[in-house]
């Protein structure tokens, strides 16, 4: 290259000066400092957040079951006291627990305490959600209001 056209293009500047292009190794360092304390908590955040939605798809599912379980029980009407325990048909990483138990009271009688409960494992842990209802035993009803006259809404 000529020594005239160097001198023409470092004039008009449209070529800078050798120290003063580029990043002084100072920048470097401070750009690479600050991106590594940075950059490892918004990686955590991340992957704690992949986590958390996780584990509420698992307790969506759950709940969903646990009240089709629920249901189930509920549609016999004055379910029989038992224990049970089974697998979801179709979804083996969750499992049920249905217990009905009478409940005694010298005040209240025909009442029963329906427990139903799913269980998943999640990072492997044992993952439980449950829901209790009571239900009474609607002929005792219709018998006390045949008996009572008052009652009646004729």
């Amino acid at each position: 290259m000529p020594k005239y056209w160097r001198e023409v293009v470092l004039k008009s500047g449209r070529l800078a000066k050798s120290e003063e292009s580029g990043f002084t190794l100072v920048e470097i360092v401070v750009t690479i400092a600050i991106l590594g304390l940075s950059l490892p908590p918004l990686l955590n955040a991340f992957t704690s957040g992949a986590r958390g939605q996780a584990l509420a798809e698992n307790r969506t599912t759950a709940l969903y079951l646990l009240k089709y379980k629920m249901g189930e029980v509920e549609a016999e009407g004055f379910p029989e006291v038992r224990t049970e325990e089974g697998e979801f048909d179709g979804n083996d990483q969750y499992t049920w627990s249905i217990t009905v138990s009478d409940i005694e009271s010298e005040e209240l009688e025909g009442l029963r305490r329906i427990t139903a409960s799913v269980f998943w494992q999640y990072r492997q842990r044992e993952k439980s959600m449950s829901l209790q209802v009571l239900v009474s035993d609607r002929q005792i009803q219709q018998q006390q209001n045949q008996g009572n006259p008052e009652n009646s809404n004729g």
